[in-house]
Order: structure tokens, then sequence, then C-alpha cells
């Protein structure tokens, strides 16, 4: 096939599944590290791309004036509209069936009682979709749903199909107890995991496009990774499983098994913060637009910014719209607000010139701190703080 034919295959269906389902059932990103790296405080007003919208409800916890949640899938803002009336017009231990169990019988009547407080395009979207929260021996968990979860059910599944002995190393490797027992676990499922197969679904564009990962960011990889694609997986996941503690790591967990445990689990869906998430709810606002578009109508200021990763796939999509949202982001922040950012590539590079000659940087802090991100999957985060 034409290779100009191929990319723009990839590409729409890419926008198809970012258009058209549910992304992001959980945030891939370390709210950890995010909240030493913002310093948020009792004046902070947050503008965050929303994704699932589990680091926006950690962001409460340090107590800010506003969090901002912006996204252009209304499914994300309607998934985090569901978690806000679980924790306003239910209890800790429903919050934990739908969200940390992933599901159960009693999902479909503890909606049937929130419905009437959701926006109506929440409901109108979870009336169709409830079914994520089935449950049950026979039913996927709501974390393999939506287009991230289907990819990780699908790898997850299909390699416990064809590799039994996967399917008993992993409970070890999750229950080990210590750092050495860990890696001795890891050591027996890496060359069960690595063959051919894995190989080759590694590197399906069409997998990678489930996951929200853009063709340009897979070029970006690629191109900055001596061993590509698959050099760049294998790496990364060698360093999550033998360098971050399991007993800890609940972003690998949830996919692997379809659930957390109520020690391994976001610091949104912990008992000891329940009440404190539900006293600052009204503090969280969502909007369904484009960043640039919600700061045109919203003018701040605001005192920090979380952007992802979604700057790597607009500078190689549309580098206008780019320098359009870094307008946006200057006209509205505040002195010495701050900016995270992460990005496939291991540098800034994406962002441009202009945006950067206005952005001090702290490489030293952030490259340190990349180390003990939990997720392990980006090729570099950064902090910038508004000239």
């Amino acid at each position: 096939m034409n290779l100009t034919v191929s990319r723009r295959l990839g590409d729409a269906f890419f926008r198809f599944v970012h258009g058209n389902r549910l992304v992001y059932n959980t945030c891939w990103e370390d709210p950890r590290l995010d909240r030493r790296l913002l310093a948020l405080g009792s004046d902070s007003r947050v503008v965050v791309i929303t994704s699932a919208g589990d680091n926006a409800l950690d962001y409460l916890l340090d107590d800010p004036t506003e969090v901002a949640c912006v996204d252009l899938n209304f499914r994300q803002n309607a998934l985090l509209e569901l978690k806000r009336a679980l924790f306003c017009r239910a209890s800790f231990k429903e919050l934990f069936t739908f969200f940390g169990q992933g599901g159960g019988p009693s999902c479909a009547a503890t909606y049937a009682r929130l419905r009437g407080h959701l926006p109506a395009y929440t409901a109108a979207y979870w009336d169709k979709n409830i079914a994520y929260f089935k449950g049950g021996r026979l039913s996927r968990s709501f974390y393999h749903h939506g287009a991230s979860g289907a990819a990780a059910f699908l790898f997850t599944r299909l390699l416990g199909l064809l590799k039994p002995g996967l399917r008993r190393e992993l409970p070890r490797l999750l229950a080990a107890r210590d750092a050495e027992e860990q890696r001795r676990a890891f050591t027996a499922v890496e060359p069960i995991f690595w063959d051919r197969l894995s190989r080759w679904l590694v590197a399906r564009p069409a997998l990678m496009a489930l996951l929200g990962v853009p063709r340009p960011q897979i070029a970006l990889i690629r191109d900055s990774h001596p061993g590509g694609l698959e050099g760049f997986v294998r790496e990364k996941v060698r360093r999550v499983f033998t360098e971050t503690a399991m007993a800890e790591n609940y972003f690998w967990r949830v996919y692997l098994t379809g659930r957390y445990a109520p020690e391994c689990c976001p610091e949104y869906l912990k008992e000891q913060h329940f009440e404190t998430i539900r006293e600052r709810l009204g503090r969280l606002t969502t909007h369904t637009d484009s960043l640039s578009g919600f700061l045109a109508g919203h003018p701040g200021p605001y005192s920090h910014f979380v952007l992802l990763d979604h700057q790597d796939w607009l500078a190689n999509h549309d580098p206008a719209a780019l320098a359009e949202e870094w307008e946006r982001i200057f006209a509205v922040a505040a002195p010495g607000a701050r900016v995270l950012m992460r990005s496939a590539g291991l540098d800034v590079s994406f962002l441009p010139e202009a945006a950067r000659r206005r952005l001090t940087f702290f490489p030293e802090v952030t490259e340190a701190l990349h180390a003990a991100d939990r997720v392990g999957t980006y090729g570099s985060q950064h902090l910038a703080v508004v000239a």
C-alpha cells in the first residue's frame, strides 16, 4: 500500500476512534509527580485536559480554588460527571464498586438513583453505556471497555489464551513483596511475553490508536529511540516492572486485572479522601471544547496548565492550532504560571519557537522525577514557568 495512503488511513482511524468512543477510562499520567511539580495551593486556578478525570479529582486534595477540566470528547467529561455524582449522592462503597472494582450487579440500581442529578448529555451517554459496569464473571470490567480498555482486554486476553505460562506468572509479579521478588517474577515473565505475536501486536497502528497514541507520536518514538517502537516499549515495560513497586503501581494493575485493590488505587478512590473531595467538588467544572476555545471564553487568570501530551499530535497535525493554543495560554496565564506537559519524544522540540522563548524549563527537576514515574510510557515530561 502507498505510504501516504497508509498514513491517511491511520490518521482517519485515529480520528474515528477519538470522535466516536470513550477513549480513556483511567488517567495514564502519574498524579503523584504532577502534584509535586505543580505545587498547588489555596490560590491555584488549574486548567487540565479532562482525560478520565482521575487526576483532576486528586488535585482537589491540594485545596485549589478552581480546577477547570477541558476535553473535546464529551464522553470524557461524562465520565467525570458520573464520578462527581457518585461522590455527591452515593456512598464510598458505591463509588468503589463502580471505579475500584470496575462494576458489579448493584451498579444499574445505583445509576438509576443518580440519573436525575446528571447533566443531560451525561445521562444520555450513560443510558446507552451503563452496561460497562455490569460486572460479574461473564462481563468485562469497566476498565476493559472504551477504546483503551478494549485494547488492554484484547492484548491481555489474547496473550493469556495463547501463553498459559504468562497467566500463571503475572499474579506472582503483582503480588511481589519486595524489589528482589519482583525482579525474579519479571525475569520469568519477560521471555514468555516477548515473542513474535507480542512484537506484531505492539507494532499495529490500530492497537496504538485504541490506546490513544496517534501516528505522529509513533513516528516520534521511532525517530527518537534507537530501538524504534518495539525497543521503546520493551525498555519502558522492563523499567516499570523492575524499578517501580508493583504494590503501588495501580496504573498497570488495573489494565492487567480489570480492577484496583483498596491498597493500590488512585487517591480519589481511597476512603480517607472521600469526604474531602466531596466537599471540594464545587470547585471542579467540566467543559467540552478545545483548549483554545475554552480559554477564549474563560479569560482567567490561571496559575497552572496541565496539557498531558496532546501537543505532540498538534505539532504534526495542525501547527497553526498549536501556535494559537500557546497565544491563548499566554493571554490568560497569571505571572509565574506553571505548565506541565508530557511527550513521546525526549525534548521540547514539538513546541513552537515563539512559545519556547517565553517559557523557563527545569530539566534538573523533571528528569529526576521522570525516573520515578509509575506509568513509565512517556519519553519525557516538562515543567515550564511562564516568563
